[in-house]
């Protein structure tokens, strides 16, 4: 089975690389990277490169699409080569995916209309300008449609591990768990605006201000 990750310029590492590394632990599936052209991408804040393997156009017909967020997605959601190939390749698809603001690109295809979704906390208004329903979940399943979408960034690897049990079984599920030791117990009780103080929001807008 084929998975698809799309790349673009300014994307999140994380989004896309936190699948891979649950997804590409199993024997059942083949992970390319995707995107408009082959060649290097640089992610938001231009310190890394990750490297476009295969056009859109070499990859008509992937089992599972993946589209990961970022800053630079919000210029892909007026139309144009990777909008045209997210709703291409979904008529074929067993899954078509999102992590954190990807959805917005999956709701800017038609593919969230009317549908609950998730996102980065950050960016749930602009679900509802493209047609989802938002909402804070860290995962957000419609099986009858195809569609799974992920919360902010981390959330990416909760669902790839949930695509390994819908697309193999829940045995390479926890496989692919045990191997990257997914285990996290985190420092804070920090990962939401609703958790933290208003100081801790304070520094998240200075931190954002610096790195734009």
């Amino acid at each position: 089975m084929q998975v698809a990750i799309a790349l673009f310029p300014r994307l999140t590492a994380l989004d896309a690389i936190g699948p891979y590394e649950v997804l590409q632990r199993v024997p059942a599936l083949d992970v390319v990277f995707v995107g408009e052209q082959r060649g290097e991408v640089r992610t938001e804040n231009g310190f890394l490169g990750l490297s476009v393997d295969a056009t859109f156009d070499e990859v008509p017909a992937p089992d599972v699409v993946l589209m990961p967020g970022g800053d630079g997605n919000r210029e892909l959601l007026d139309g144009g080569p990777c909008i045209d190939w997210i709703r291409s390749t979904y008529a074929t698809t067993r899954f078509t995916t999102s992590v954190c603001s990807g959805s917005l690109v999956l709701a800017a295809a038609g593919l969230l209309t009317g549908l609950t979704a998730t996102s980065h906390w950050g960016v749930l208004p602009y679900l509802e300008q493209l047609g989802a329903v938002p909402v804070t979940q860290r995962v957000v399943e419609h099986l009858p449609e195809r569609v799974i979408t992920a919360a902010g960034v981390s959330a990416g690897i909760d669902m790839a591990i949930r695509l390994v049990e819908l697309l193999v079984d829940e045995v390479s599920a926890q496989a692919a768990q045990v191997m990257i030791e997914y285990d996290p117990h985190p420092p804070f009780d920090a990962g939401h605006p609703s958790k933290v103080s208003s100081a801790v929001m304070d520094r998240v807008v200075k931190h954002a201000e610096v790195r734009a």
